[in-house]
C-alpha cells in the first residue's frame, strides 16, 4: 500500500488550489514545496489581476479556464473574505492602427463570452481623462485580488481537510513503480523516499525539470520552458490618482504590454515588461537602468508621467512555452497515461492567466484523474 494517494509537487497558487479541491475527497494527499513558505515565486510576483478572458484563443484552455476561474474567484472572495476589487479595465488605442487591432481583440473577447464595451475617444476620456486614447475597450469584469490571501485560503482549506503541506522539501527523483510512483525528496540535505499512486506536477518554473525526472523527454514532447522576467515600477503618490482603474495598451509583442496597475492599497504601478532570460538563474532585482525606457512606455498611455516619477518596485518570472518572438501558447495540462505514466498529471507553461484560472485548473485536473 502506498504511503500517500496523491502527491502535488509545488505549493504555488495552482498547486494549492488543486490540493484544496482534491483534499475534499482524498485526504491522504501531500503537497511538496522546496521553499520555506508556499507561494514565494510566480504566484506572489505578478500583477494580482483577475483577468476577464479577453485575449486568449477561443476554445483554448486559457480562454475556458480563465472565464470559469474568474467567476469562481469572485465567488470565493465574497464567501471567504478574500480581499478583492472589481475595479474594471480599459484597453486604450493611441492611434488609428491600434484602433483596428482593438476591434479584433474585442471580437476575440466576445467569442470567449466576455462582456465588453467599445468606447469612442470621448467616452474613454470621460472615464479616464488623463490617458492617451482614440478609443478603447471597457472590461467591467476585470479585477484585482490579494494573491497571498487567496493562497492562505487554499492552504487552510487543504490542511483542514487532512492534506499535508511539506515545506523546505525538494523533489529530486521520481520513479515509476508497480503501484504508482516513488518520490525521493531532499530536506535539510538529507534524502528520503515515499510512495504514492498519483503525482501532480504543479511546480511552475520547475515543471519541465520535474517532468524530466519522471522520464519524459521534454525536448521531444515540447515541454522545455523559457523564462520571461517582468519588472514593475511604482509611481510617486502625488500622481497615483491620475487613473481610477487598470489601463492597458494594445499589445504589440510578447505579453500584454506595460500597463497601469492599481493595487488594493491604492498604489499605482506599471509593468511588467518582458525580458527573456538566458538560463534559470532567477534574479528578482529591478534594474534602475530600465527607468527611462519604462517611463517612455508609460507615457504611451499616461503622458503625465516623467522619468523621475517612477522607482523600481518588484519583478516576477513567468514559465513560458513560447520562445521569444513566437505566438502565445496554451497551457499544457495532461494525464501522461499515453506515455506509459498513468497517474502523472503535468501542468506545463502555467503563466498568465494562471492565478485567475487556478480554481478552474483544479477542477480540470480532477476530471483528468477520474
Amino acid at each position: 500500500m502506498p504511503d500517500f494517494e496523491i502527491t502535488v509537487v509545488g505549493a504555488g497558487v495552482v498547486g494549492l488550489a488543486i490540493a484544496a479541491r482534491l483534499s475534499e475527497k482524498h485526504s491522504h494527499l501531500v503537497v511538496l514545496e522546496k521553499n520555506e513558505k508556499y507561494g514565494l515565486e510566480t504566484s506572489s510576483r505578478n500583477s494580482e489581476v483577475i483577468h476577464a478572458g479577453i485575449y486568449y484563443k477561443p476554445g483554448s484552455l486559457k480562454a475556458r479556464l480563465c472565464v470559469e476561474g474568474r467567476d469562481e474567484l469572485y465567488a470565493l472572495c465574497r464567501q471567504h473574505g478574500i480581499s478583492y476589487q472589481q475595479i474594471s479595465k480599459i484597453i486604450t488605442a493611441t492611434n488609428d492602427q491600434e484602433l483596428k487591432r482593438l476591434e479584433s481583440i474585442y471580437q476575440n473577447g466576445l467569442a470567449n463570452g466576455v462582456g465588453l464595451e467599445m468606447l469612442d475617444k470621448n467616452a474613454t476620456l470621460r472615464m479616464e481623462p488623463h490617458i492617451e486614447t482614440v478609443g478603447a475597450i471597457y472590461s467591467p469584469l476585470t479585477g484585482i485580488i490579494n494573491a497571498h490571501e487567496l493562497m492562505d485560503y487554499f492552504y487552510h482549506k487543504s490542511t483542514n481537510d487532512g492534506a499535508t503541506v511539506q515545506l523546505r522539501c525538494e523533489v529530486v527523483k521520481i520513479e515509476r513503480t508497480s503501484g504508482g510512483y516513488e518520490i525521493t525528496v531532499r530536506e535539510s540535505g538529507i534524502e528520503s523516499s515515499f510512495t504514492c499512486e498519483v503525482v501532480i506536477n504543479a511546480s511552475g518554473l520547475y515543471a519541465d525539470r520535474v517532468a524530466a525526472m519522471a522520464g519524459i523527454d521534454i525536448d521531444q514532447v515540447g515541454y522545455r520552458l523559457s523564462f520571461a522576467k517582468g519588472s514593475y515600477f511604482a509611481v510617486v503618490p502625488s500622481k497615483a490618482k491620475l487613473i481610477s482603474r487598470l489601463v492597458y495598451p494594445v499589445p504589440r509583442d510578447e505579453g500584454l504590454g506595460v500597463h497601469a496597475l492599481i493595487d488594493l492599497g491604492g498604489r499605482l504601478k506599471f509593468g511588467p515588461d518582458v525580458e527573456y532570460l538566458s538560463d534559470a538563474n532567477f534574479d528578482y532585482s529591478v534594474a534602475e537602468s530600465k527607468r527611462a525606457a519604462f517611463a517612455a512606455s508609460i507615457r504611451h498611455i499616461l503622458p503625465a508621467i516623467q522619468d523621475e516619477d517612477i522607482t523600481p518596485d518588484m519583478s516576477g518570472i513567468r514559465p513560458k512555452l513560447q520562445r521569444k518572438g513566437e505566438l502565445p501558447k496554451d497551457f499544457l495540462i495532461l494525464n501522461e497515461r499515453e506515455r506509459g505514466l498513468p497517474g502523472l498529471i503535468n501542468l506545463i507553461g502555467i503563466d498568465s492567466p494562471g492565478l485567475t484560472a487556478s480554481p478552474a485548473i483544479a477542477r480540470y485536473v480532477e476530471t483528468l484523474l477520474s
